[in-house]
């Protein structure tokens, strides 16, 4: 579940980091790019292990409530899938349902 997290939040942050500000961009990249634990990036920053926290859990709701109402990572997924289909009215289909959601 950990892995799935990391790679889940990383996918996010690529498509959504410009709408977060510098400094939470900054620590979110360091945790989930880097591999930092909270108290490298907190030592590295000069701020507490919980400011690090709160910030990382502030940036993992923004970027999931923006996924939420933008499903830009779900439709690339699906897209994705889509991909492996030799069906052409298989793919026209589930493109149409990506289109109309």
């Amino acid at each position: 579940m950990a892995m799935e997290k990391f790679v889940y939040y990383g996918m996010l942050l690529d498509i959504y980091q410009s709408l977060l500000n510098d400094s939470s961009r900054e620590i979110f990249k360091l945790y989930y790019e880097e591999n930092l634990t909270l108290q490298e990036i907190a030592d590295n920053l000069g701020v507490s292990k919980s400011y690090i926290g709160s910030s990382i859990k502030r940036s993992e709701k923004k970027l999931a409530d923006l996924e939420s109402k933008l499903h830009i990572y779900a439709n690339k997924k699906q897209l994705e899938a889509i991909l492996d289909s030799d069906n052409i009215t298989e793919i026209k289909d589930n493109i149409k349902k990506i289109i109309e959601y």
